[in-house]
């Protein structure tokens, strides 16, 4: 597309949609939320409304998730239309890939997620999507797309039949979104549609907001600058930088208390090392004593075996006539010894 070759034009001062209470309020508009939405799946959505109930996290608990739940209507290239779920989560912490299942497990057992045509049943397809506030593991590029696919046994790519009600009943695709990996550069919509989450515009004074070159977007694209103006609007708004502040507060204790665990689990790493080699220490002197244990009674065997090879000795050389200095003179036993045996 070639914008960042444009010159810098009029900064725009918006509220920063990795904040839980801004991006709420963002996707509340139906309109954005299908802008994100279609960007994201590349694909034409004409429909979306966000299921009932669905938010999570607007009352801080010990979640660290944000989760909306979205049924979407998709117009295919040849006209058709079907429904589909989108699960969108977003997270600022790495160490929520438990919950993640968790709620796709939630949305699984959902009974208003089945669907009947004709006499079979099946579940409406699925997509989730993850927009992560932290990089997962080496993998560089900011938004990667997971998606299932049907082999046989020989591994050849099964295309006959497929997409299938029951198939995609069981499985779904996934987009991940790393927003450290935003790069700052426009090539395609998903990449202009994202720009508004990219921490690299964060104001250096003020987290809350970000400062965005309004050069980069095309003054008669009607749903970038709707995206705009209601983050304009945020970001002017009193009682969402207050909630702001709550969660900057939040994260705060939770970094906070992460570090301390983080800290006790080395601390106790390290003892449970300490207490393994002490272990390792006294099962090497037990080992120890048990072979002189071992040695003391070989010893004692010997001298046995000894005592009894001497009662016999003296006792045929008394029978034979000798008394005991002709004993002792002979076997070098002592009288004490001879008359001790």
């Amino acid at each position: 597309m070639g914008n960042e070759t444009k010159k810098k034009g009029k900064i725009m001062v918006v509220a920063n949609p990795i904040y839980d209470t801004v991006f709420k309020f963002l996707m509340e508009d139906e309109r954005i939320a299908r802008t994100i939405l279609s960007a994201l799946l590349k694909r034409d959505i004409e429909k979306v409304e966000v299921r009932p109930h669905e938010y999570a996290n607007t009352k801080r608990d010990s979640l660290s998730i944000f989760r909306i739940d979205f049924a979407a209507t998709i117009r295919e290239l040849d006209g058709s239309k079907h429904l589909i779920l989108i699960e969108l989560q977003k997270t600022w912490l790495p160490t929520e890939t438990l919950r993640f299942r968790q709620y796709l497990g939630i949305q699984y057992e959902n009974p208003k997620n089945i669907v009947s045509e004709s006499k079979d049943q099946h579940a409406i397809p699925m997509v989730a999507v993850y927009l992560l506030g932290h990089c997962v593991g080496d993998i560089e590029e900011p938004v990667i797309y997971v998606r299932h696919h049907a082999y046989d046994y020989n591994e050849n790519l099964v295309t006959k039949g497929i997409p299938n009600a029951f198939v995609d009943s069981l499985t779904h695709d996934s987009i991940i979104v790393q927003i450290p990996r935003l790069h700052g550069k426009i090539n395609n919509r998903l990449d202009e549609v994202l720009s508004i989450f990219d921490q690299s515009h964060k104001n250096s004074e003020n987290q809350h907001i970000l400062d965005l070159d309004d050069s980069v977007y095309a003054e008669d694209d009607i749903e970038m600058q709707r995206i705009l103006r209601r983050l304009l609007i945020a970001a002017s708004d009193v009682d969402m930088r207050m909630d702001m502040n709550v969660e900057d507060e939040y994260f705060s204790i939770i970094e906070s208390r992460d570090t301390d665990i983080m800290i006790k689990t080395r601390e106790l790493a390290e003892k449970t090392v300490l207490l393994e080699q002490k272990e390792a220490q006294l099962e090497q002197k037990d080992a120890q004593l048990e072979q002189k244990d071992a040695q003391l009674e070989q010893k004692d065997a010997q001298l046995e075996q000894k005592h009894e090879q001497n009662l016999k000795l003296v006792k045929m050389l008394l029978e034979s006539g000798m008394n005991p200095k002709e004993i002792s003179k002979n076997t070098g036993l002592s009288i004490e010894d001879i008359e001790a045996l």
